[in-house]
């Protein structure tokens, strides 16, 4: 499946965590390989969308680099990555209105796949469902999904409203399947989250230099 057998999708980059274990600052500016891992991120996610836009909070010079749109949360309180989507509904809504998808992927992630946007519309044409995630090994990686702009009202009252912050929880209420992936030999959905990460992903990497 190609981006041309898929509904245009827009990509959203979350980085607007607080990074705790890794010390605090952006987690996708750390380096895996001689890269940023925002910079691996958007090589990969990059091709299989319409356009990008990276959700984060704080300063947005830090990243004025990328060339790409900081969009922050609206949602006061770190409000986690539920309120990352949001943001990029809203943006999506406004700024790209012919757009009806978003694909959302952490920038922690450096050896995201290639197809990860064409099997998520998969997934969720097959089983007739609004929302997809990934999948590896039987475990579910629920902010790296498929969401619908159509859904971002529903999604604000649950966030502003009803103080929701579960993703799955939230999900549920509309019908998810999740999209699957092998973890062997590398997890496509490895994350860095720690300093002890970074130091497996580069030990990763050298024995997979095709990831």
């Amino acid at each position: 499946m190609t981006r041309a057998d898929y509904p245009p999708t827009l990509g959203v980059l979350l980085a607007g965590g607080l990074a705790r274990r890794m010390g605090g600052g952006d987690k996708g500016l750390k380096r895996v390989g001689g890269e940023t891992i925002i910079a691996r991120v958007i090589a990969r996610l990059g091709p299989q969308c319409a356009g990008l836009i990276v959700n984060a909070n704080g300063d947005p010079a830090r990243l004025a680099f990328l060339d790409l749109p900081i969009v922050p949360d609206d949602v006061p309180g770190f409000a986690g990555p539920l309120a990352g989507i949001l943001a990029a509904l809203d943006w999506a809504a406004r700024e790209v209105p012919d757009i009806a998808w978003v694909a959302s992927a952490p920038t922690d992630c450096p050896f995201l796949p290639h197809d990860l946007v064409a099997r998520l519309h998969g997934a969720r044409s097959a089983a007739d469902v609004p929302l997809a995630c990934a999948r590896s090994d039987g475990r579910p990686h629920p902010p790296i999904g498929l969401w619908p702009v159509a859904l971002r009202a529903d999604l604000r009252h649950a966030l502003v409203v009803e103080n929701e912050r579960k993703i799955d929880r939230w999900t549920a209420r509309h019908g998810i399947v999740c999209a699957d992936w092998p973890a062997a030999p590398v997890d496509p959905f490895f994350n860095a989250n720690a300093p002890d990460d970074l130091a497996e992903a580069e030990a990763l990497l050298a024995a997979h230099p095709g990831i």
